[in-house]
């Protein structure tokens, strides 16, 4: 489910949560970054501009823009098609940090 401004809420938001790591809201921002907020009211910036940059892996694919933007929340998970996540209990705890994970 879509919704405007390209947001990704919740895909199992009737779930009852107890995790605060939960993501509630994911949204892509220019330059490989994206805006998530969780179950605990922790948010802030995720940069994955360098992790990109160098040799990711897996992620890869998300170096190009139209695939980095379809992100989404899948079962309180940051999600894109086929497949690829990111830990939500590390963003969880590098933001709750300083407002800003910054993806090596």
């Amino acid at each position: 489910m879509r919704t405007d401004e390209n947001t990704q809420p919740d895909r199992a938001a009737g779930i009852a949560s107890v995790a605060p790591w939960h993501v509630k809201y994911v949204r892509p921002l220019a330059d490989f970054r994206l805006e998530v907020k969780f179950a605990d009211g922790t948010q802030g910036l995720v940069d994955m501009a360098r992790f990109l940059a160098r040799d990711c892996g897996v992620f890869e694919p998300l170096r190009e823009p139209s695939l980095f933007n379809q992100v989404f929340v899948d079962d309180g998970v940051v999600t894109w098609p086929g497949g690829l996540d990111l830990a939500p209990d590390t963003m969880h705890e590098e933001l709750g940090k300083a407002g800003v994970y910054l993806m090596r």
